[in-house]
């Protein structure tokens, strides 16, 4: 979407010779690397990029079909996001980065990592998927209620609901996400972007990464909001509690350690931003 204002300079590098990606880059110091989840772009890092910029090098990229970035016929799966992500590091010659996934943005950290990315040398999981499991049904389930139809035709007051569940109390300063999804959905650009949010989805259940928890052999900070109310999935294990699903994702890390912030929802580094942005600071300063 060229007509939202990025509160950053955007830059822009492109990968695998055509695949352009738009990317905030502001700071010096260790390399932190922002991949945002899924429906989002890098504006969902901007209270964390005017903190830790003061004593980090804060990179945040939209991934492909999101944002700024190209969309296409790509495959939107979990290893080409991982590529891409591989492809970015290589490509800007980063060093020893962190990388910081959100959500969606953090099972596909730790698909990065399992490809072997050897200038990654720790990992901030905030809200990762991948640590919630799902049975071949369950993962039938979203197959049929999450397809691009489904996608399209959401009402408008069910969009709003949507986004305000990744709170605990949706603030007034995040409600320009709204208003942006509101914008994307009345461009032609609505059209790809509807077809690919269920690949997307699919890709998190169809290449899952619990079993491959145990080879992440990197520092790695998990964090949660106590509050989530995405993770777990209310519908599919109502008898899951946030805690749980995070302890058993931290437990499989040799090298993990947990942190569960209060007052905060699924889009904790936002409702929670001074209480993540310390927590990485302490975790990456050394």
């Amino acid at each position: 979407m060229e007509s939202w204002k990025y509160v950053y300079p955007v830059k822009e590098v492109t990968l695998f010779d055509s695949l352009q990606i738009a990317y905030v880059d502001e700071g010096q110091g260790p390399v932190l690397l922002f991949i945002h989840g899924l429906g989002s772009n890098l504006q969902a890092w901007y209270k964390n990029l005017d903190s830790l910029q003061l004593t980090h090098r804060c990179i945040a990229l939209d991934l492909p079909g999101y944002g700024k970035s190209d969309d296409g016929e790509y495959p939107y799966s979990m290893d080409f996001f991982a590529e891409t992500i591989a492809a970015f590091v290589a490509q800007l010659e980063l060093k020893e980065v962190t990388l910081v996934g959100h959500s969606m943005g953090g099972q596909i950290a730790m698909h990065t990592v399992l490809k072997n990315t050897e200038e990654i040398t720790r990992l901030v999981l905030v809200a990762p998927a991948g640590f919630e499991t799902f049975t071949p049904e369950q993962q039938q389930w979203f197959a049929t209620f999450v397809t691009p139809a489904v996608v399209k035709a959401t009402p408008d007051a069910q969009i709003v609901r949507n986004f305000e569940m990744n709170f605990f109390d949706m603030p007034e300063d995040a409600r320009f996400m709204i208003a942006n999804r509101m914008e994307l959905k009345a461009s032609p650009a609505y059209e790809a972007y509807c077809e690919m949010i269920p690949q997307c989805v699919n890709a998190m259940l169809m290449e899952p990464v619990f079993d491959r928890l145990s080879e992440i052999q990197l520092p790695t900070l998990v964090v949660f909001g106590e509050n989530d109310g995405l993770i777990p999935n209310k519908f599919l294990h109502p008898g899951l509690s946030v805690r749980e699903v995070a302890q058993a994702g931290v437990d499989e890390i040799p090298q993990g350690q947990l942190a569960i912030l209060p007052s905060a929802g699924h889009f904790v580094q936002w409702e929670q931003a001074a209480e993540l942005n310390n927590l990485i600071s302490a975790f990456t300063v050394k």
